[in-house]
């Protein structure tokens, strides 16, 4: 086994671990599982296959992964997979310390259902929606509450943002 198998193998289980914390479509996830076992199991290298454009007779590789896999043996990543690394906004990562929600639900409101507001999140409480969503669970009363008290701290923080332009800073002492 190539030490470029070996990296396209670990990158396509990083691509299936990461669209797994999202809850993404399981078939996806096993394709590229699936892409990745096969990869390590190749006595030849992965480039030279793709040179003789025998990739789809890899098992469990298609065209889509066959697109990936020379899209990195060309620029040496995928675009597909730098997407995915994206991490959450500092704003919507924060919503991890809202009871009951964790950083795989947090992630899957974001890149799922694209919910990117804390108001939107709200109004998905509000309508006991979330409580449908695999893996999540909370009161809803308690979430209410973090909200408002999250909203409130981001309206104060708002108006200090506001107001510091307009209150110079001391110059610093020799």
């Amino acid at each position: 086994m190539t030490d470029t198998n070996r990296a396209l193998a670990a990158l396509f289980h990083s691509m299936a671990d990461q669209l797994d914390a999202r809850r993404e479509n399981p078939h996806r996830i096993r394709a590229y599982r699936r892409a990745a076992k096969s990869i390590l199991q190749l006595n030849d290298d992965i480039a030279a296959i793709a040179k003789r454009e025998e990739l789809k007779e890899i098992a469990g590789i298609g065209k889509d992964l066959a697109v990936k896999i020379d899209e990195f043996l060309k620029t040496g990543s995928i675009q597909a997979y730098e997407q995915l690394k994206r991490p959450l906004p500092p704003e919507i990562a924060a919503w991890t310390t809202l009871p009951g929600l964790t950083d795989v639900a947090v992630q899957h409101l974001y890149f799922r259902l694209g919910i990117t507001m804390l108001e939107d999140l709200e109004s998905l409480v509000r309508s006991h929606l979330l409580r449908t969503l695999p893996g999540i669970v909370v009161m809803e009363e308690d979430l209410l509450a973090a909200i408002k008290i999250l909203k409130a701290e981001a309206q104060v923080k708002e108006k200090n943002d506001a107001l510091s332009p307009l209150c110079p800073t001391p110059p610093p002492k020799p």
